[in-house]
């Protein structure tokens, strides 16, 4: 498990990677391939005792090199990760997928903040339906949408997540979204008084910059 530069977390853990989604701008896959490492999905059980020895509670990403509810992972796998994050309820978990419908397949403690990637707006539907059913099965989650990078207008219609990521393309041919899109996000999030963070990378946006938190719901 690594400090990770990630500005909404602290640590990063991977007990899980690789992932068959192929997203051209993934950092990840990248990463990978220029270490001429297999992006396919694996499992490291010899990874699974590590937030145990991190004693102060502390925010951890769950999966930065994966997608925990992609194609290619494992019941099993997800089982065993699910078992750690009961043992130390003292830290916050948060997760990304962009098969988020598969979140509720899985009894996840509520000290796991559930997410879903939402670059447009079919993916921010998946995520509406996903998030709303791991909800139903646990009132005190904490779910967040991560719009990075955001690459076109989306309506978020009734439903909200308690937290929103906008962030920007990086990487070859990376662009900031149009500042329509950043502010149609902003207006509806503002109506509901929900918290946004601006990932750095987002630079069309005024300074200073959004760096705001759900209150942790379990504590």
């Amino acid at each position: 498990m690594n400090r990770t530069s990630i500005e909404w977390t602290a640590w990063s853990w991977n007990p899980i990677t690789g992932c068959r989604h192929g997203c051209r701008y993934c950092y990840a896959r990248s990463m990978y391939h220029r270490f001429k490492r297999s992006f396919e999905p694996a499992f490291h059980p010899d990874r699974l005792d590590q937030p145990l020895r991190v004693r102060r509670p502390s925010r951890i990403f769950l999966g930065s090199v994966t997608d925990l509810c992609g194609p290619g992972v494992e019941d099993e796998w997800i089982d065993a990760v699910i078992d750690v994050v009961r043992r130390t309820p003292q830290h916050t978990y948060q997760a990304l997928s962009k098969a988020p419908e598969r979140w509720a397949r899985h009894d996840w403690p509520a000290n796991v903040w559930l997410g879903a990637t939402a670059t447009n707006q079919a993916q921010w539907d998946r995520a509406a339906d996903g998030l709303r059913d791991a909800v139903l099965r646990e009132p005190q989650r904490i779910t967040f949408v991560s719009a990075e990078p955001l690459l076109g207008r989306i309506d978020p219609g009734q439903w909200m997540p308690h937290w929103l990521i906008i962030g920007a393309q990086t990487g070859p041919g990376g662009r900031q979204p149009e500042e329509e899109w950043v502010a149609h996000l902003e207006a509806r999030a503002a109506s509901e008084r929900l918290p946004v963070f601006h990932k750095p990378n987002l630079t069309i946006r005024p300074q200073p910059q959004r760096r705001e938190f759900p209150p942790d719901r379990t504590r």
